[in-house]
């Protein structure tokens, strides 16, 4: 158990690499739409080729025409756009640390809920007082590490403000319902790998429409004033987000939706502050602190909190 989530805490470290590779990829393309669009397409066809590799006659019209094409097969890519079109439009509305919290604290949730009443053929398991003092030190944690302080406006935020931080709240669930719907989807096929080409596919044709509709270009750059020349690293990030999404996929059977979840971000806070140590990838070095290192530690203990008890 302690291997997957090492495995879990792994891919969720590839996530920060990813959006940044993306954002680097946005600037040639003038579109975070169309950078999303290509990432997702690099990442289906990786699957395609491991696909073909491993299980070729998955990918043979006699196979898939035989299968039962259900909501699953649609849904789990769908959510991971919606989750990421969310990010697109709530971050210039409520800045990087309260879009992080509120969007973090409903995949907790959502999270819980499902492996309490097992949604979409999760497992059950029972919602106890220590799993919720594990969330409250999860909740406690996140606001550790992402706590900014900002004495203005405090007091002359409109309703619209809240209406904003609901909104981010709702699409924190998307993650923990797209990782169980894929991993359902994954043992309806037979094939984790599959299940995440489907889901990668489907985020990649509504990532397309989006990009005709809001951008309606498909020119991608091959200079840039800032960062020089485009290189051939930029188009990894699918590629990244191809072993996260299958590592989900294969983690969710054995630890639940909430653990799965919560082991991703773990790893994705703990890579984001080893780039802020050392100054990775262009980013400005900004040096570990008490406050994230007892951060880090709640969210340790919440975990230990929800798989154990």
């Amino acid at each position: 158990m302690l291997l997957l989530m090492v495995l879990g805490v792994a891919a969720g470290m590839v996530i920060p690499f990813q959006t940044s590779i993306n954002s680097r990829l946005g600037a040639y393309t003038h579109s975070s739409f169309y950078a999303s669009t290509i990432s997702f397409f690099v990442g289906s066809l990786c699957l395609i080729i491991i696909n073909a590799c491993i299980n070729p006659h998955m990918l043979t019209p006699s196979y898939l025409l035989h299968q039962d094409f259900n909501f699953y097969w649609f849904t789990g890519g769908l959510l991971g756009v919606i989750f990421l079109t969310g990010n697109l439009l709530l971050l210039p509305r409520l800045g990087a640390s309260l879009t992080v919290v509120m969007s973090v604290s409903g995949q907790i949730i959502m999270g819980v809920i499902i492996d309490t009443f097992g949604w979409f053929g999760a497992s059950t398991e029972p919602f106890t007082f220590l799993k919720f003092i594990g969330i409250l030190c999860l909740i406690l944690g996140i606001l550790l590490m992402n706590y900014v302080r900002n004495r203005t406006h405090q007091h002359s935020r409109p309703l619209s403000f809240y209406v904003w931080l609901t909104i981010c709240f709702v699409f924190g669930f998307c993650p923990p319902l797209q990782t169980t719907i894929n991993s359902t989807l994954g043992q309806q096929v037979h094939s984790s790998f599959l299940a995440s080409l489907i889901s990668f596919t489907t985020g990649t044709l509504a990532l397309f429409i989006l990009t005709l509709i809001f951008h309606r270009s498909l020119k991608v750059h091959k200079q840039h004033a800032q960062h020089g020349q485009l290189r051939p690293f930029y188009f990894i990030g699918g590629f990244l987000g191809m072993i996260f999404v299958t590592m989900n996929i294969i983690l969710m059977p054995h630890l639940g939706a909430a653990v799965t979840t919560i082991v991703g971000m773990l790893g994705q806070m703990l890579m984001g502050v080893i780039i802020d140590q050392f100054g990775l990838l262009g980013t400005p070095r900004n040096t570990i602190t008490v406050r994230k290192v007892l951060g880090l530690i709640a969210i340790m203990i919440g975990i230990i909190l929800l798989r154990l008890f």
